[in-house]
């Protein structure tokens, strides 16, 4: 039995929220396309399969196929309801087997709002309630753009009208007054896109690339001039002739293809980005061919990250991403692309309405702190260098000898050596604004990326000291604040034992009251 819904709306009037609603009607354009994607790469192995076997595949198949993915994708429109009453957004799906499924409004913690490139044609957009219960999430397929973004409104209001804001009450059985509109929301960044600059120094799209290597492998034996040999041939021409051509142009073609790649996976991506906040909520917005609009609510972030990696490091630039309890992947929401470090640092401020924390000095961990990070370094070029051996054992290549370890501990020993300069130099810890009355920590750790995080105090749940045999002899533990935010915990590496203690002391105080005794 389908779900009753409420009666039609006038035309130019919004349905009753209270009223039982179906999705937008063009949602029955929309799940049928989706519905033949969806069977399209499976009915063409399988009529290609069948075909090649004696008979056939009978030619009414295919429209056979095509008429039930189209029942499919009209099924949710017509089994599935939605409704906001004075307590809870409620949702019903489901033909034979019926769910309903609620949520709270005082438990609602993030309202999404998500586009493809078919939503976005058809003016629908995706709305997902979160409640910061794992990563389960109310999703209503297609609502129309303009409905989802006052579903959105409405949803945050409630939810702000149940945590505590009281609304206007009857007088003399006189209506209430209407809650007053919300204020327009702040903004606090926009994509500016002379930050594009900034999009070949961060590796996080190297995945593709090496996507796009490992598939060139797996089906070039396939291609006619990947033939081996064709190639063998090639090489041994190159190497008569041009081999003093060939290096330029693969370092030259190589980094060609990784800037193409990197600038336009920028752009699809942050395409119109704007971070605002309003109704107690941030909202980040961007993408191209998919819109997202991720709402986290501001009582849930707890702190935020900087991240420096080394090759954004170099031309001053950074990503942030915020700390929050039950939203995103493992609580870390990055609200910035890869842009200058001072515009992280501004609106990471802006964030935690606490200026200075991004940038507070923090406490060194000591020379016990600097030996541990040089000796790690020294070992690991030590590593790499007897590693470098066994080329030389295991092939017949001569002429590599012996010089190929001694260049990496030739090499590698300084290089190391700086990296742990550098390291150490960002490893440290601050207890901010003061720490006799802390309300953030403030923790900085470097290797290939130089990160700096921020944590309030009041989200720390409890504390873990952890000690290698190594640092035990040097008298330094691993300190880790744990929290319901982010990843769960935020560790402060190679710190002084007795430091540690007075440091989770001073941040929560008395709850190591008998450690320090």
């Amino acid at each position: 039995m389908i779900p009753e819904v409420g009666p039609a709306a006038d035309p130019g009037q919004d349905p009753d929220p209270t009223e039982w609603q179906r999705l937008d009607p063009r949602n029955l354009l929309l799940d049928p396309v989706k519905a033949v994607g969806q069977f399209l790469v499976p009915a063409v192995i399988a009529f290609v399969g069948l075909s090649s076997r004696d008979g056939g595949m009978p030619w009414w198949s295919v429209p056979l196929v095509v008429l039930g993915a189209v029942v499919f994708g009209v099924l949710p429109w017509l089994t599935t309801s939605w409704r906001v009453t004075a307590t809870q957004f409620q949702k019903r799906t489901g033909l034979l087997n019926k769910t309903t499924s609620t949520a709270p409004l005082d438990r609602v913690r993030s309202v999404d709002l998500e586009a493809s490139l078919l939503h976005r044609v058809l003016g629908l957009s995706k709305v997902q309630i979160g409640t910061g219960v794992d990563d389960d999430r109310i999703t209503l397929d297609a609502v129309s753009r303009e409905r989802a973004a006052d579903l959105r409104a409405l949803l945050l209001a409630r939810r702000a009208a149940q945590t505590g804001q009281e609304l206007p009450a009857a007088v003399d059985g006189e209506p209430a007054a209407p809650t007053p509109p919300p204020a327009p929301d702040t903004q606090l960044a926009a994509i500016d896109w002379s930050w594009l600059r900034f999009a070949p120094f961060s590796l996080t799209r190297l995945v593709l690339l090496a996507g796009l290597v490992g598939l060139l492998a797996q089906f070039g034996e396939d291609l006619p001039f990947l033939d081996p040999e064709h190639l063998s041939d090639g090489w041994q021409w190159v190497r008569s002739v041009a081999l003093w051509l060939l290096v330029p142009f693969v370092l030259i073609g190589g980094l060609l293809t990784w800037v193409l790649i990197a600038v336009t996976g920028y752009v699809v991506q942050w395409w119109d980005m704007r971070l605002t906040r309003g109704q107690g909520s941030l909202h980040l917005t961007a993408g191209l061919f998919t819109t997202r609009s991720i709402s986290v609510e501001e009582t849930r972030v707890r702190g935020v990250e900087m991240r420096e990696p080394l090759l954004l490091r170099a031309v001053g630039g950074g990503e942030l991403s915020t700390l929050a309890t039950g939203v995103g992947s493992e609580g870390v929401t990055r609200i910035l692309p890869p842009c200058p470090r001072q515009v992280c640092v501004d609106v990471g401020h802006d964030v935690l309405a606490a200026p200075g924390r991004l940038t507070a000095p923090l406490t060194a961990h000591g020379p016990s702190a600097r030996r541990r990070e040089h000796v790690g370094q020294a070992l690991g070029v030590v590593d790499l260098a007897v590693l470098s051996v066994l080329p030389v054992l295991l092939t017949d290549i001569s002429w590599l000898g012996w010089w190929l370890p001694a260049a990496v501990l030739v090499v590698g020993l300084p290089w190391g050596a700086a990296v742990a300069e550098a390291s150490y130099r960002h490893l440290g810890h601050a207890l901010a604004p003061d720490p006799a009355a802390p309300t953030h920590l403030v923790v900085g750790h470097a290797q290939a990326a130089r990160v700096r995080t921020v944590l309030e105090t009041d989200g720390i749940i409890g504390w873990v000291v952890t000690e290698s045999w190594f640092q035990r002899r040097l008298g330094l533990v691993d300190l880790v604040a744990t929290t319901a935010a982010g990843a769960e915990k935020v560790v402060v590496h190679d710190v002084p034992r007795e430091r540690a203690v007075r440091l989770a002391d001073s941040a929560t105080p008395g709850v190591l009251t008998a450690w320090t005794a």
